[in-house]
């Protein structure tokens, strides 16, 4: 519903690059929560695709406010720019490849403004397979930083985490469904924008647990997340995604690991990224002809230059990140 007066419950802000044909799905689910009893605005944040689709999304959904960013320049950035231009009293974080419904939001508002300890709540994600999304996400320490030893640990560890029928509380949830008050998103500061992409929703969930806030995800309710629709584009873009997962990591790690975990961290990750990669990128030489191998040389390439890059400047940003030399 959108409101004829100047109060609104909740601002969607959805951050756009080059997904127009997702964008337009989750834009059209939206217009069925016109009846439901709370206001909302649609913010649409353009990471600058400069494909020509601007314009035309402009015209054809006339009651969303579509703001162009000065470039592509990352997730968070650009979800914080959405944030700048909004006015609800809620922000309702939202990936273009995601279709939303009106029992999820209600829900999801209900239950924030009756528990104003939670930081941040989401719910549950169901894949277009029928398969749902993993929903209890442990922050990473020095164990469970790589994906062996992470699920070594999930096997043997012994706590399961806080949780009841409807309600599972979780170290963090992913940022295709981020729902958040005005008033936390301005106590944690909002985004960190020292990401370009990826691990910048589990930063935001770290931060609201280390001003003693909680994170929910509601297990009654859920939304459809086309996972990977917004980035898995082809070979070279998925080199990009794939670098700059473990150059998250190396922010993450500096920004949230403490001494000895922090190099060790640091100084493991770094060997696994070199080492075995340069293992498979001979592998992606010897056998160019296949795209999956072919992917290992172009993934090779990028991490070499980012550990030039962060020689050279001395940081572990990524020269892509709006925080790099400010």
């Amino acid at each position: 519903m959108i409101s004829s007066t100047n109060k609104i419950d909740i601002s969607i802000i959805i951050v756009n690059y080059k997904s127009w044909k997702h964008l337009s799905n989750c834009l059209n689910s939206l217009k069925n929560l016109n009846d439901f009893p709370f206001v909302y605005e649609t913010i649409v944040v353009d990471n600058y695709s400069e494909d020509g689709n601007f314009e035309k999304f402009t015209k054809e959904f006339s009651s969303v406010q579509f703001v162009l960013n000065s470039g592509n320049n990352g997730f968070a950035n650009g979800c914080n720019f959405g944030a700048s231009k909004a006015t609800g009293d809620y922000f309702l974080f939202l990936n273009p490849d995601t279709l939303v419904n009106d029992k999820a939001l209600e829900e999801i508002l209900s239950f924030a403004k009756l528990n104003r300890n939670v930081g941040i709540t989401s719910c549950l994600q169901k894949k277009k397979t029928g398969a749902y999304e993993k929903s209890n996400r442990i922050f990473p320490n020095l164990v469970t930083l790589f994906g062996l030893t992470r699920a070594i640990y999930k096997l043997f560890s012994k706590k399961p985490p806080e949780s009841n029928n409807q309600v599972l509380y979780t170290d963090w949830v992913s940022g295709s469904l981020v729902f958040i008050s005005k008033e936390w998103f301005a106590q944690i500061n909002g985004w960190n924008e020292d990401y370009w992409m990826y691990y910048e929703d589990m930063d935001l969930s770290k931060k609201v647990q280390k001003s003693n806030g909680k994170v929910a995800v509601l297990k009654s309710v859920e939304i459809i997340h086309n996972h990977g629709g917004a980035s898995r584009l082809n070979i070279k873009t998925s080199a990009i995604t794939k670098t700059e997962v473990q150059i998250s990591k190396h922010i993450y790690i500096q920004n949230h690991f403490k001494g000895v975990e922090r190099i060790l961290s640091h100084f493991i990750l770094f060997k696994v990224n070199v080492f075995f990669k340069l293992l498979l990128a001979i592998l992606g030489v010897l056998l160019f002809f296949i795209p999956k191998m072919r992917l290992n040389v172009y993934l090779f390439t990028r991490i070499i230059s980012y550990y030039s890059h962060c020689l050279k400047n001395m940081t572990w940003l990524s020269k892509n990140s709006m925080n790099f030399n400010k």
